[in-house]
């Protein structure tokens, strides 16, 4: 019976783990979509500007990429700790 509840346990933190990928990459994703297509409409149309839209868009897809490298480590997490 202990054997078959570590297995349960390892599972469920093996299927936790692919959830947070899951959910977690597609949100982000979406994001820096959104955030290089209002970048692009921007320079095209205000050309003189783009070093500053550049600048502003390469600091907001960090910020969004990191909620991506946390689901990671969360789901490292789950993988790793389970023994």
């Amino acid at each position: 019976m202990d054997i078959d509840g570590i297995f349960v346990v390892r599972a469920a933190a093996f299927l936790g783990a692919a959830f947070v990928m899951a959910i977690g990459s597609v949100g982000p994703a979406l994001g820096q979509g959104m955030i290089g297509k209002q970048s692009c409409e921007s320079i095209g149309k205000y050309p003189e500007s783009s070093s500053k839209v550049r600048i502003a868009m390469m600091i907001a897809l960090a910020m969004v990429e990191s909620s991506a490298v946390f689901c990671f480590l969360i789901a490292l997490l789950l993988i790793l700790t389970v023994k």
